[in-house]
């Protein structure tokens, strides 16, 4: 899932750390040494937190338009990218095990010319999701 929030971003008082959060993720928060690390470690944070909805199936909230959040003053906006099949294709490389069926000629024939039907499944699954 493809999606684009908006994240907030307060300076420490020690003028380096910045607060992250995503208002529309509850409980998304994070800090960085400095803000570009906290975009990073806000946009790590809101991927994992759109993963593990998705997979409890828990309800996914809408972005909220940046015209409609209560902003505190002095308080940063960016807009942060996320992109769970990306977010989950870079860290979760697990491999699972999978029977599947094939037609004898077809496993025969995949076998002879030295196809990886793993390989060949995986390449077809990730163009069906993306």
């Amino acid at each position: 899932m493809k999606s684009i929030y908006t994240a907030i971003f307060i300076q420490g008082e020690d003028g380096k750390t910045f607060y992250a959060r995503v208002p529309d993720l509850p409980g998304c928060i994070t800090t960085g040494d400095n803000l570009a690390n906290a975009i990073e470690e806000i946009t790590d944070a809101a991927n994992l937190w759109l993963v593990t909805a998705e997979d409890h199936d828990d309800p996914i909230p809408a972005p909220t338009p940046q015209v409609d959040l209560v902003i505190e003053n002095g308080a940063i906006c960016s807009l942060i990218s996320i992109d769970t099949i990306a977010y989950r294709a870079a860290t979760d490389t697990r491999a699972v095990r999978k029977n599947v069926s094939l037609p004898a000629w077809m496993a025969r024939l995949a076998e002879q010319r030295g196809i990886n039907c793993s390989q060949v499944l995986q390449e077809g699954l990730l163009k069906k999701l993306v």
